[in-house]
């Protein structure tokens, strides 16, 4: 690691810890595919940490290992110092696509988890009408899904993976279909929802400009088998504004983090 990263420990009681993991895959023919391997990581409660990587590199992989929807190979994996080996209620899981079912409106669509895990409604109203006001959804409650953008339909999404307070929040690409100016409008919204309620989130995102703009660190990952090379933190102040990219401090992170991908011969756009 460079003399300007952080360790990829980060802190003495991290919510998330991570030692060797890694994940094969069995082929048909020929050697199994190892997607992640020997990957260590703390993340503390709280954070926004972003992680960058190649395509290919075992992204996506992480994130449904830590959502417990995919088992590991290799190495140790903990929540709260409690194993992950299955599917969790206390993590929500933000997915490329908003997944909303178009039979049920944006309220609808946010209490699903309750009925899913047969909570009482009259619980989480309050907290569904809460989460609403917050991702400026107020007035639009009864809406459907296709009456909505696809900037909304996110907000929709996020609002329903926080709807039963997990304690860490997963997002796999969650802005890449939107265009260029929707998407730096919900990085704004993300960096708000985040700072309001102080959720442990994790994002996963092709964009470097993205991960500097909401992380407090960016994990940079190599090629498959993904490991993590680097982590750095990221000195800006918050709120964050969409001002602050043209600024050097932020330039300078980016083109840090894109050095690193030099110097693991992987560079990116």
């Amino acid at each position: 690691m460079s003399e300007s990263s952080r360790s990829a420990t980060a802190g003495p009681s991290p919510l998330i810890s991570c030692r060797g993991l890694g994940k094969e895959y069995s082929a048909r023919v020929g050697i199994p595919i190892i997607a992640l391997k020997d990957l260590n990581i703390d993340i503390p409660a709280g954070e926004f940490l972003a992680i960058v990587g190649p395509s290919g590199c075992g992204k996506s992989t992480l994130l449904r290992l830590l959502a417990g929807l995919d088992r590991k190979t290799h190495g140790e994996m903990e929540l709260g110092g409690n194993s992950i080996d299955g599917p969790r209620k206390d993590i929500g899981f933000v997915f490329q696509t908003a997944t909303l079912l178009a039979w049920r409106n944006v309220l609808e669509n946010i209490l699903l988890p309750v009925d899913v895990l047969n909570l009482r409604r009259s619980d989480y109203y309050g907290r569904a009408m809460q989460l609403i006001e917050m991702a400026k959804l107020a007035g639009f409650e009864k809406k459907y899904p296709w009456e909505l953008s696809g900037g909304m339909q996110q907000r929709v999404a996020i609002c329903r993976s926080l709807i039963n307070q997990p304690r860490l929040m997963l997002m796999d690409e969650p802005f890449g279909a939107l265009d260029a100016m929707t998407r730096e409008s919900m990085n704004s919204e993300l960096e708000d929802i985040w700072r309001t309620i102080g959720q442990t989130i994790v994002l996963i995102t092709h964009s470097i400009p993205e991960a500097v703009f909401l992380g407090t660190r960016v994990a940079i990952m190599s090629a498959r088998p993904g490991t993590i090379v680097d982590v750095l933190s990221i000195d800006l102040p918050r709120p964050r504004t969409l001002d602050m990219t043209t600024s050097e401090k932020f330039s300078r992170h980016v083109r840090q983090i894109r050095s690193i991908f030099d110097a693991h011969h992987q560079p990116i756009p």
